[in-house]
C-alpha cells in the first residue's frame, strides 16, 4: 500500500430524537466579533462578579501564550472574560471568584461519572500511597487493558500512553506541507467523495480516520448508510478503517460507537474516560496490527507516563461504575430532556435551532439545519451562540465556550439541574 492516506471526515449532526441519525446541526458564522461580558447580575442573590477571574488571565497572559494551556479556553469564539475554575464536584463546578455553574463540559468528556468522585477518589489515594509514577510495568495497565478489550466487540489489543498526539489540519499554521502531502480529506457523510478519493487513488489509500460521531465542530451524527458504506469500501479496497473514540468511547455506550452503531474498526483511538479524568490515551485494533508494535514487532512507541498508575485507577474505578446497569439509560434520558428543552426553549423565543444527542453527548445549533457536515456547521449564527453564551453563563450554567464543541452529561447531572438549564435557556433565549 504506497503513501499513508487517511481519508479524514468533518462533521456530522444528530437531531433532538434519539432514533437512528437524523443528523441536525448549525451553520457558524465566523465573524466572532469581540463582545464584552457584563460582570454584574443577580444569580442565586449574589452578585455575579469574573474580577479574580480577570486578575488571574491577565496574570496568566505574561506566563503563557495566550494565558491558557488549550486555545478554547481562552473564550475567542465567544468573548469576555475566560473563568478560573477553583474545583468542581459531581455535576458543578465553582469559579475563583465564588460563581457555582451546572457544568455540561465535564472536563470535555471524561467526567461522566461526576467530577471528584468519592469512590475513585479514595482509590487514588490508596495508590498514591505506593508512588504516583513508576516508569515500568503494574498490574493495574492489566486490569484496565482487560475491561477496555472486553467492552469491545471485536478481537482487540490495546496501548496505553500518558497523552495522545495532536493532528494539525492542513491548513493549520506551522505544519509543513510535507506533513500533509499524504492526507486526503473528504467531507462528513460524503460517501460519495469518499468513493471518488478511492478511485483517483486506487491502491495507496492506506486508512481511512474519523470520529464515528463527530464532538469537534459541534455535535454531528452519521447519516444512516455513512458508516457501514466506509466499512465495506475499506474492506474492498484492503485499507485500514480508523475510528477515533476519544470522545465517543465509553460514552455513546460501554463499547462506545462501535458497539452503538454496529460498525467494528480495525483501530480504535481512545482517551478521555478511560483516564477517569487524569491524563492518558490509548489505541488498539486487530491483534495482527498490533502485534506490529514494539517490543512485539518492528514499531516503537514508547511514553515516560504510559501505564502511569494513577490514571490506571482513576480509569479502572469510572469504567467499573459505567458498567452497571442503566446508568446508560439515565443518560439517554436526562440528555434527551435538556436537548429537547433548549429547542423548544428556542422555537418559542422565535430563533432558528436545531440540535441532537446521543446517550450523554449533545449539541445544538442556532440554524435551522440539518447539519450533515461543517459546512452546514458553518451556517451557525455564532454570533448568537456567543451571547446565549454569556447569558447562560451568568444564569449559572457552563457550556463549551464555542459553537463548535459537544456538550456532555454526567450521571451526577439531576433533574433539577436539567430543569434549572432548561429555565435559564428559555430567560436567556428570549432575551437574544
Amino acid at each position: 500500500m504506497a503513501g499513508v492516506a487517511s481519508v479524514g471526515l468533518v462533521c456530522p449532526v444528530k437531531l433532538t430524537q434519539k432514533p437512528l441519525f437524523s443528523p441536525s446541526l448549525t451553520r457558524p458564522n465566523f465573524s466572532s466579533s469581540s463582545i464584552k461580558m457584563t460582570v454584574s447580575l443577580d444569580q442565586n442573590k449574589k452578585t455575579f462578579t469574573l474580577q479574580k477571574s480577570q486578575q488571574a488571565f491577565e496574570a496568566a497572559k505574561e506566563l503563557m501564550p495566550g494565558g491558557v494551556n488549550s486555545p478554547v479556553r481562552a473564550f475567542k469564539s465567544v468573548g469576555g472574560q475566560p473563568i478560573v475554575i477553583d474545583r468542581v464536584k459531581g455535576s458543578h463546578m465553582w469559579d475563583i471568584d465564588g460563581n457555582e455553574y451546572i457544568d455540561y463540559v465535564g472536563s470535555w468528556g471524561p467526567a461522566i461519572i461526576g467530577h471528584a468522585d468519592d469512590e475513585v477518589l479514595k482509590a487514588l489515594a490508596e495508590t498514591m500511597k505506593k508512588g504516583t509514577s513508576f516508569g515500568a510495568p503494574c498490574l493495574l495497565e492489566n486490569v484496565l487493558a482487560e475491561m477496555v478489550i472486553s467492552a469491545v466487540p471485536n478481537p482487540f489489543l490495546v496501548k496505553a500512553g500518558s497523552g495522545v498526539a495532536t493532528l494539525g489540519l492542513p491548513d493549520s499554521p506551522g505544519v509543513p506541507k510535507a506533513a500533509t502531502y499524504d492526507t486526503l480529506t473528504s467531507p462528513y457523510n460524503d460517501i460519495q467523495t469518499v468513493t471518488s478519493l478511492f478511485e483517483e487513488h486506487k491502491g495507496e489509500i492506506a486508512a481511512v480516520i474519523l470520529e464515528p460521531v463527530v464532538g469537534n465542530s459541534g455535535f454531528i451524527t452519521p447519516t444512516v448508510d455513512f458508516l457501514n458504506a466506509l466499512r465495506k469500501i475499506t474492506k474492498e479496497n484492503d485499507t485500514l478503517l480508523i475510528f477515533d473514540e476519544v470522545m465517543t468511547g465509553f460514552r455513546l455506550s460501554y463499547g462506545g460507537a462501535q458497539e452503538y452503531f454496529g460498525i467494528t474498526p480495525d483501530l480504535t483511538t481512545l482517551g478521555k474516560i478511560i483516564g477517569g479524568g487524569l491524563p492518558v490515551g490509548a489505541y488498539g485494533g486487530r491483534r495482527e496490527i498490533m502485534e506490529m508494535v514494539a517490543p512485539a514487532g518492528p514499531m516503537y512507541q514508547a511514553g515516560t507516563l504510559s501505564g502511569n498508575p494513577l490514571a490506571m485507577t482513576a480509569g479502572i474505578h469510572t469504567l467499573k461504575r459505567l458498567k452497571e446497569a442503566g446508568n446508560y439509560e439515565y443518560l439517554d434520558k436526562i440528555t434527551s430532556e435538556l436537548i429537547n428543552g433548549i429547542l423548544e426553549a428556542g422555537k418559542n423565543a422565535g430563533h432558528a435551532m436545531c440540535g441532537g444527542y446521543i446517550s450523554g453527548m449533545f449539541g445544538f445549533f442556532f440554524t435551522e439545519g440539518p447539519v450533515y457536515n461543517f459546512d452546514d456547521a458553518k451556517k451557525s449564527d455564532t454570533t448568537k451562540f456567543a451571547k446565549f453564551y454569556r447569558g447562560m453563563l451568568e444564569e449559572g450554567v457552563y457550556f463549551a465556550p464555542s459553537q463548535f464543541e459537544a456538550g456532555f452529561t454526567s450521571l451526577t447531572h439531576s433533574s433539577e439541574d436539567i430543569q434549572r438549564t432548561i429555565a435559564a435557556a428559555d430567560k436567556v433565549l428570549r432575551q437574544l
